[in-house]
């Protein structure tokens, strides 16, 4: 990057770090630290949700998601609305009537302690892993950019969030949050507009769109359904999307402290329910619009030089391994199909139809190019990372985009990270205070004195510093993990499900008490764990979306099924 870059970045992580310190100075106990005294207007709950949920692992590996895989990936947000409605009918106005901190205090409540427990715990494990993949995320920039070891990397970079988020507490990433969405939605839209002002002076916006649908960029909807029937094994597809999509965001929206904790920040319940439903309306074109960012780039890359492999730290790695000159004929051969593809494309305006039938066969050829690169990066004398998904619209950023403009884009990825993970880890440190430490050392929840709120607003910040710490922790074994926006998915759906069961038990199954549910939710964890190993090992298809309702109904019909025998259970 050139000077005026990292003047751009630096200024504009320092400006939004003093503001968030700057709003949050009065923050001096739980509640001020955890929710913000309950103080937010329905459009900060708004950002702040949306805030934590486009963390920059949306923003860098969304993109590279929909230029290797397509669209179809929009399709997992398609349950979310649905979703939304649900919360605001059920959720919201308990946990607003009970004025609690966390969610979990409402199943002591409505059970026992041991099902808040491990609630919680299942909440903090699933949480914890997440927020170490997502400190890897940002991590990946620096350590591109700079040529730095990615361990110490992720020690940077986590150690700047550790600060900025103990410092602040849930007011200082409220209010950022806002600031923090209003430079990313600038930031992406002058993204997409370069994207289209690059291309040759004959190509237009429709152009390069037609050229992405051929190389099958634009496959939005899909089926799932072969000749041989419905494919589970397919990740993304409509019934994939509406149904575990509707029970993954249920679950992540209203199970998930660090999505409650900002709904929780809210006047009112009103407030709450307009902040979720705006949500379930904007989300999904906002990941529309990212992914299209995606298939443009593929289109892009058709008229442009594209790199053989996008990750250039590992290509470094490669050309001066053993196989070093195996990749340096690879890369050759792939410039010459690059400079086949824009011959093809010159004839666009006169013969597109044969234009595009050539190009599918050139990029059917890239694609084997590709596959033997990579197979050359994943080699014994190499050993690095083969997957460069991650890596795709940070390397267009850095080759193509102005100098300012640069610094700025990634600026946006630091921030989407800031916003997500210091809501990750002020929640995860409420959840420690409140369900543990505070409900095992009181015996009950009930207000503490003057002085208790002042050591326990201390305390909550130490909290705050050990998640951080464990996060990076994580965060250093986070490589190799292919698509990151996939991968976190992946893993909140082996703990999703199972939560949100527990909860739905406690909304509507009145009957069922706390011992049949607490073997009921251990059980169901292990077959969601089971069905993974089953399917990542190739014994049975699986899509992981899937998780999520297994994990729920297993929940409920396996507690349903154990309280008849359960004659001892207290509630």
């Amino acid at each position: 990057m050139s000077k005026a870059d990292w003047i751009v970045l630096s200024c504009t992580l320092v400006g939004i770090i003093i503001y968030g310190l700057y709003k949050s100075r009065t923050t001096k106990d739980l509640e001020g630290y955890f929710l913000s005294n309950r103080s937010m207007p329905w459009y900060l709950i708004l950002l702040s949700i949306m805030g934590t949920q486009a963390s920059a692992i949306t923003f860098l590996s969304a993109p590279g998601q929909a230029f290797t895989d397509g669209m179809r990936f929009v399709q997992y947000y398609l349950g979310l609305p649905i979703a939304m409605v649900l919360l605001c009918i059920t959720f919201v106005p308990i946990f607003h009537r009970l004025k609690i901190f966390t969610a979990y205090q409402y199943l002591e409540q409505r059970f026992d302690l041991k099902i808040r427990l491990l609630t919680s715990f299942l909440f903090l494990l699933s949480r914890a892993l997440s927020t170490g993949i997502s400190i890897y995320a940002p991590s990946i920039i620096l350590s591109s950019l700079l040529g730095w070891d990615i361990f110490w990397t992720n020690i940077v970079m986590g150690g700047l969030l550790i600060i900025y988020t103990v410092t602040g507490g849930a007011k200082a990433v409220a209010y950022t949050q806002q600031l923090q969405l209003a430079i990313i939605f600038v930031g992406m839209f002058l993204a997409g507009y370069m994207i289209i002002h690059l291309l040759p002076p004959h190509i237009g916006f429709g152009d390069a769109l037609k050229v992405s649908g051929a190389g099958g960029k634009l496959n939005v909807i899909t089926t799932g359904i072969t000749p041989h029937g419905f494919d589970w094994k397919d990740k993304y597809n409509i019934f994939s999307g509406v149904i575990g999509g509707f029970f993954l965001s249920l679950s992540y929206f209203g199970t998930d402290q660090s999505q409650v904790g900002r709904y929780l920040t809210a006047k009112n319940t009103s407030e709450s329910r307009i902040g979720l439903l705006m949500n379930g309306l904007v989300k999904v074109p906002m990941q529309f619009v990212i992914l299209l960012l995606g298939a443009m780039l593929f289109g892009f890359y058709q008229f442009k030089s594209q790199p053989i492999f996008f990750n250039s730290a590992q290509q470094e790695k490669l050309a001066v391994s053993p196989r070093g000159q195996e990749a340096k004929t690879l890369e050759n051969s792939f410039e010459l199909v690059n400079r086949q593809k824009q011959e093809v494309l010159q004839h666009w305006n006169t013969d597109r139809e044969h234009s595009l039938q050539q190009l599918k066969v050139l990029n059917t050829r890239s694609e084997g190019l590709r596959d033997q690169y990579k197979s050359l990066i994943r080699s014994k004398p190499v050993g690095g990372d083969d997957n460069d998904t991650n890596y795709i619209f940070l390397r267009f950023v850095v080759d193509y985009l102005p100098t300012g403009l640069v610094g700025l884009l990634i600026a946006i990825i630091f921030l989407a990270s800031w916003g997500s993970i210091a809501a990750a880890l002020n929640s995860m440190a409420s959840c420690t205070v409140v369900d543990f430490h505070l409900r095992l050392q009181r015996k009950a929840d009930h207000p503490p004195s003057a002085l208790q709120t002042r050591a326990e607003y201390r305390m909550s910040k130490y909290y705050s510093l050990a998640w951080g710490i464990f996060s990076v922790v994580v965060a250093e074994f986070a490589t190799g993990m292919g698509s990151l926006i996939e991968a976190v998915n992946v893993l909140g759906s082996l703990f999703y499900g199972v939560i949100l069961g527990i909860f739905l038990v406690a909304f509507y199954v009145k009957n069922v008490k706390s011992n049949a549910l607490f073997i009921a939710s251990l059980l169901s964890e292990a077959v969601v764990i089971t069905l993974f190993e089953l399917d990542r090992h190739g014994v049975i298809g699986f899509g992981f979306l899937w998780l999520n309702v297994a994990g729920a109904l297993a929940v409920v019909i396996l507690s349903v099924i154990f309280q008849p025998f359960m004659r001892a259970s207290v509630r």
